[in-house]
């Protein structure tokens, strides 16, 4: 097999050369075989002639997600339909899907980019990849399941659920890797701790998460409670699906796979490059993608860039953790409020499981805000008073962390549903204008 890897440790100016290169051959296919850019590349009077150096990218339009809907199904597409040999969904605000679809080619790429991820986690032949990501439209569980299966790795294809049999592969099979949702991950955590489990005596020693915002503590609690690395992934559908970059093991941000993808931050309102380190949404071109090429990608999340060498010897640049989506930004009495930071507040409160739902209403016109969030198993025992003591401190680190005030309400362990995919966090129960 041919090194994967090689590309991420080429020189700067090596990488920048094949990413210009790339680059310009997206925007001529684009502009020759998709007739939304074509329309967008005239209007903003730009080319592929034009495009000289990667400075050169601001140049260029935005897409966005309403594109897809206003194509659908297929109208973003740059080959005919012989051509596509896997199509993908994501589930759509408005009843449509968004809708990518695959040639053989992009599948290879695809392929190789997951290999590169789980490569960073050191899988490799002998390794036992539990993947409970889900299969079917969803692109999560045939992206890890290819990437793994080409390093050489033995894969169980088990997707997400079925708890009982997940425990049994994690005993009986071996499994040495995990893959799935950080929910799930801590999920599946319980469920070992249920069974009278030690973690130690499992064989899993790294997991790769992701597919939904976490923090460091969430990681944390991964990390003890299976008894492995727990390494933070990041992928869109409407780009590829997962392999848009990873953690390597020094865990200071996931490096993107820059020969594909070319990543850039800018301020949401306004759509201009922030500064280096600065938060801003993320932006993806897409440079060899085949069936479906992108340009300046609004992918809706939130995070930073660190363009700094990495210790593990990599040139790719880093993203940081994911914290939110702009269009997962709760407005609660003007303030700004995003899942992810109340999930930051709640692991700094000892007493409380990383399981938590936010309720919005709204009563005469003004909003309120309930956190619910589970009790350990020790607090909940403790009885009523030690449940209402920890509401109190949980109240005083969101206030702290998001500068609201917020009801608390610490509920019995098990309450809150649990997900095999995606967790839910919020149920906005605010009447609709």
């Amino acid at each position: 097999m041919k090194d994967l890897a090689a590309v991420e440790r080429v020189s700067r100016a090596e990488l920048t050369r094949l990413q210009l290169g790339r680059l310009q051959e997206c925007v001529a296919r684009a502009a020759a075989r998709v007739p939304l850019y074509r329309e967008r590349l005239r209007q903003a009077g730009a080319s592929a002639n034009d495009i000289r150096s990667l400075d050169d990218l601001k140049r260029l339009p935005f897409t966005a997600k309403s594109d897809f809907r206003d194509t659908y199904p297929f109208g973003m597409l740059a080959v005919p339909m012989d051509e596509i040999v896997r199509i993908h969904a994501s589930s759509g605000t408005t009843g449509k899907p968004t809708v990518v679809a695959y040639t053989r080619g992009d599948l290879q790429t695809w392929s190789e980019v997951m290999a590169r991820t789980v490569m960073a986690g050191g899988v490799g032949p002998g390794d036992v990849v539990q993947n409970a990501y889900g299969y079917g439209l969803f692109t999560g569980g045939l992206g890890f399941h290819y990437g793994a299966e080409l390093v050489g790795a033995a894969v169980i294809p088990i997707s997400g659920g079925f708890t009982e049999r997940q425990l049994l592969a994690l005993r009986d099979f071996g499994s040495t890797v995990l893959c799935a949702t950080p929910s799930y991950g801590l999920h599946l955590a319980e469920a070992v701790e249920e069974a009278g489990i030690d973690p130690k005596t499992l064989k899993l020693r790294v997991g790769f998460f992701g597919a939904e915002p976490w923090t460091e503590g969430m990681r944390r609690a991964l990390e003890s409670r299976l008894n492995l690395m727990a390494l933070n992934t990041y992928g869109i559908s409407e780009v590829m699906g997962p392999g848009v970059s990873v953690e390597c093991s020094e865990r200071r941000g996931m490096h993107v796979a820059e020969d594909h993808f070319l990543a850039e931050i800018v301020d949401p309102a306004t759509l201009q490059p922030v500064a280096r380190g600065v938060q801003g949404e993320l932006v993806i071109t897409t440079l060899t993608k085949e069936a479906l090429p992108l340009i300046r990608y609004r992918t809706r999340d939130l995070t930073s860039m660190d363009p700094e060498p990495c210790a593990c010897g990599r040139v790719l640049v880093r993203i940081g953790r994911i914290t939110g989506r702009t269009d997962d930004m709760l407005i609660i009495r003007g303030v700004n409020v995003y899942p992810s930071q109340v999930e930051h507040a709640l692991t700094q409160v000892a007493g409380v499981e990383p399981h938590y739902l936010l309720v919005i209403r709204r009563a005469d016109m003004l909003d309120s805000l309930e956190v619910r969030v589970e009790a350990t198993a020790a607090v909940a025992a403790a009885g009523p008073d030690a449940m209402r003591g920890i509401a109190a401190q949980a109240k005083r680190k969101l206030h702290e962390v998001i500068g609201l005030t917020a009801d608390v309400d610490v509920v019995p362990p098990k309450t809150i549903e649990r997900s095999i995919g995606k967790a839910k966090r919020v149920e906005d129960l605010r009447p609709r204008d």
